[in-house]
């Protein structure tokens, strides 16, 4: 891959135009994260409002009818609801796992099968969250999204 930056002071935004040739392999994602830069959601931490990168979230989770933002080594909380995010975050690489868990695929480190056809994903920070039997069709979906265009 070859990334050109050029400066244009008569521009009032940042422009970005991808060239690719008949090998594509790579680029829903490149794709889809540099739409996720734009997107944000507002979460707080001990009371400090922030806005996080969609592309920072490595998954989010519902506990206790309360909504977790997790990012590599921190995590927030969000008034959102996981049906709201969900919908806000499907075409920006995130899958819903489980009932109460949306997972942001392109932090997954590698993926194992375990007991009662379920999934256990270890992500890139070395967590572990677990995609239910009932949610594997979406996430077999997704993850051909990813590996083939």
């Amino acid at each position: 891959m070859i990334i050109k930056l050029e400066q244009d002071l008569s521009c009032t935004d940042i422009e970005v135009t991808v060239k690719y040739g008949k090998d594509k392999e790579n680029l829903q994602r490149i794709v889809e994260l540099l739409k996720s830069v734009d997107l944000q959601i507002k979460c707080d931490n001990d009371g400090i409002e922030r806005m996080i990168n969609a592309s920072d979230i490595y998954y989010i989770e519902s506990v206790d009818k309360q909504t977790f933002v997790c990012l590599e080594k921190e995590v927030y909380h969000t008034d959102f609801r996981l049906y709201q995010l969900i919908e806000q975050l499907k075409n920006h690489g995130f899958v819903q796992i489980s009932k109460s868990c949306i997972l942001n695929i392109h932090y997954m480190d590698s993926i194992k099968p375990i007991f009662n056809s379920r999934m256990e994903v270890t992500l890139k920070n070395n967590e572990r969250v677990y995609i239910n039997r009932n949610y594997l069709g979406e996430v077999k979906q997704a993850l051909k999204g990813e590996s083939g265009i």
